[in-house]
């Protein structure tokens, strides 16, 4: 699907980022060579993996029951759930500040702005950006904004309570907005579908940067719990 480099490398860009700062979660709370290197060739492979499916355009194929798309997306779903419970989402949960925890949601702010370029283009539906239906912008600030509360020693519990209530609901609207929006439903007519996502590398759009947002709610859930 054609896109200005700029929506292209950006994506890439915060997909990337976000497998890093898995990477470098698993390594400050762990401490552990084989677990930190084992996650990372995990990671690689599952990133790889959704590149060639997307490429093949399987992907693509909305008369299969189910889905190819919503098969992957499930899939990527349980891998991260699992991750969230592990030992090492616990490891992660319990020795990683508050600062940095939800400090690396902000990423939501750049894609945000990302996601908006792309509907400007034409190759993402208007209802998935913030000129339409989707507010998550609002997460990548508010994270921005209590970490560096607590950055400054001014954070607190109620604040990050607020905060993952309004970002998993923020997150869930966008998701739902997204799958209503595919093929399968055209929830928004014919000429706004959500047909972006099945190639490369905006696969990664769902199957790593919403899931990181996933992971970022549950870990902070865990926390709290914690």
């Amino acid at each position: 699907m054609p896109a200005s480099p700029l929506v292209v490398w950006a994506l890439v860009t915060l997909a990337i980022f976000v497998a890093a700062l898995v990477i470098l979660g698993i390594w400050t709370s762990t401490r552990s060579v084989r677990a930190t290197t084992t996650a990372a060739a995990v990671l690689a492979m599952m990133m790889a993996a959704q590149t060639a499916i997307a490429s093949t355009g399987v992907l693509r194929e909305w008369d299969r029951r189910p889905p190819p798309l919503l098969m992957l997306i499930a899939a990527t779903v349980v891998v991260t759930i699992g991750f969230a419970f592990s030992s090492l989402g616990t490891a992660i949960a319990s020795r990683i500040s508050w600062a940095l925890l939800v400090g690396s949601q902000a990423f939501r702010l750049p894609l945000e702005l990302t996601m908006h370029r792309a509907a400007a283009e034409g190759i993402m539906p208007v209802q998935m950006s913030y000129s339409g239906y989707n507010f998550d912008i609002v997460t990548g600030i508010g994270a921005l904004i209590v970490s560096c509360l607590f950055a400054m020693k001014r954070g607190t519990r109620r604040a990050v309570i607020v905060w993952n209530i309004a970002g998993c609901c923020l997150l869930a609207n966008i998701v739902a907005i997204a799958v209503a929006s595919l093929p399968l439903f055209r929830a928004f007519g014919e000429d706004r579908l959500n047909v972006w996502v099945t190639y490369p590398p905006f696969v990664w759009l769902p199957g790593v940067l919403v899931q990181f947002a996933l992971l970022g709610h549950v870990l902070v859930w865990r926390k709290l719990r914690g």
